[in-house]
């Protein structure tokens, strides 16, 4: 059901993916010899990333049409930064970066902003502690500032107890440093880029299941490396030509990989109409077009069978769901209230002011539908998936609305409301 006159029509690019660009400049920066990295997520976030590896020595130069290039000094080549390894606002920055420091023979302090001050770090700090990593930091380490004095780590045998592919990332990088081998067991499977890359810089590691293994090596070694379209940008496009009738959008070489589109099984399960059309395999991950067009939409449950792979698209989907026929059950989704925001509190309060019938979960919430929203002040939390989830959401709704500091798009998706924009008929 539609209650808008909008529609959204075109074709759409969209930027590189932020967890695999983050990645690619971590990897390359380790390896020994030029990488070059295409499609490149130009976003703050990700350049949070690089300015930390300058600090440590890393010469990387970013060229014309996203296009970087990084001299790797091996997997001991960093050297000890002067000052403070600042993340901005970048989660997965802070988190994966730990590992790698963990490894090496100097000492260094992580900070960042006033929302990664608030986000818990000893899902990350206890393992690489259990490694040999030396970790101080506020409240025994759980948020910044932290200082790593690292050497002389470990290989241990480690059940995640959640499922957080920024932690279990941590644990790969730091296990490349250790003298003995490392298994991670998985309840859920998380995002698992790092396994896919690391294997193309040569790293020694078997995935088996939700089991993976990790071997210590002397040498990564330099790669080209081609980034998929970010399939959590695409949502926002995938959400509104659901939503909006008369609306069909193809969204261009965005990421396939498995572990990432439960935004297409949610879609799906949703009554969606899309095609995932010329797939192909570049770099190890696999990346096609997705073509959406409008649908009638109806309700879905999603819980811990889908949340690792559909985390944060949830609050895009919560806005489609207002749209649905029938009500919409969200959970097991704790890990939202420890996102950039705390993003169920932050949905829900923002579609109850545009009049969306939704009540709040300890882990979700639960959505009827479908509703017809109606403009007004939305609160973005200076959360990038909040400001885009509700830019979205007021392309449905009656009125106005007014989205405060919706520069922080700029964290994962530059561009958002030029390209928005262009497809607004």
């Amino acid at each position: 059901m539609s209650f808008s006159s909008v529609k959204l029509i075109g074709e759409v690019n969209i930027p590189g993916d932020k967890s695999i660009s983050h990645r690619a400049i971590m990897l390359s920066s380790i390896s020994t010899g030029k990488n070059t990295v295409k499609n490149f997520l130009s976003g703050e976030d990700c350049l949070s990333t690089i300015s930390c590896f300058r600090k440590m020595g890393i010469k990387a130069e970013m060229c014309r049409n996203n296009e970087v290039t990084i001299q790797g000094t091996g997997l001991r080549g960093l050297a000890k930064p002067i000052g403070n390894l600042n993340v901005g606002n970048s989660g997965t920055t802070i988190r994966l970066i730990m590992g790698i420091l963990s490894g090496q023979n100097f000492e260094s302090t992580l900070i960042g902003d006033d929302s990664i001050a608030k986000r818990p770090m000893k899902r990350v700090t206890d393992p690489l502690r259990l490694m040999g990593a030396k970790i101080s930091g506020n409240e025994d380490g759980n948020f910044t500032p932290i200082t790593i004095d690292g050497g002389n780590l470990s290989g241990i045998d480690y059940k995640m107890p959640i499922a957080s592919a920024q932690v279990k990332s941590s644990i790969i990088l730091a296990s490349l440093y250790a003298n003995s081998p490392t298994k991670i067991i998985e309840k859920n499977k998380s995002r698992n880029h790092t396994e896919i890359m690391l294997k193309s810089f040569g790293a020694d590691i078997d995935v088996s299941g939700n089991e993976i293994y990790v071997k210590p090596v002397q040498n990564l070694y330099s790669q080209d490396i081609y980034v998929p379209g970010d399939i959590s940008s695409a949502a926002f496009f995938m959400a509104g030509a659901s939503m909006l009738k008369g609306s069909e959008v193809l969204i261009k070489n965005v990421g396939l990989n498995e572990t990432r589109t439960g935004i297409l099984d949610a879609l799906k399960d949703m009554g969606g109409n899309y095609e995932v059309l010329n797939k192909k395999y570049v770099c190890g991950e696999l990346m096609g077009d997705i073509l959406v067009r409008h649908s009638n939409l109806n309700s879905t449950v999603i819980d811990s069978k889908l949340i690792p792979r559909i985390i944060d698209e949830i609050p895009i989907i919560a806005v489609m769901a207002t749209q649905a026929e029938g009500t919409t059950i969200i959970k097991d989704a704790k890990e939202l209230k420890v996102k950039e925001s705390n993003r169920i509190s932050s949905v829900v309060s923002n579609l109850k002011k545009m009049g969306a019938d939704i009540e709040e979960l300890e882990d979700g919430m639960i959505i009827k539908g479908p509703t017809k929203l109606k403009g007004c002040s939305i609160q973005s939390f200076s959360d990038h998936r909040i400001a885009m989830a509700f830019s979205i959401a007021s392309l449905v709704a009656s009125g106005n609305t007014n989205i405060d500091n919706t520069s922080c798009v700029e964290i994962s998706f530059p561009g958002f409301y030029e390209i928005l924009k262009e497809i607004i008929y």
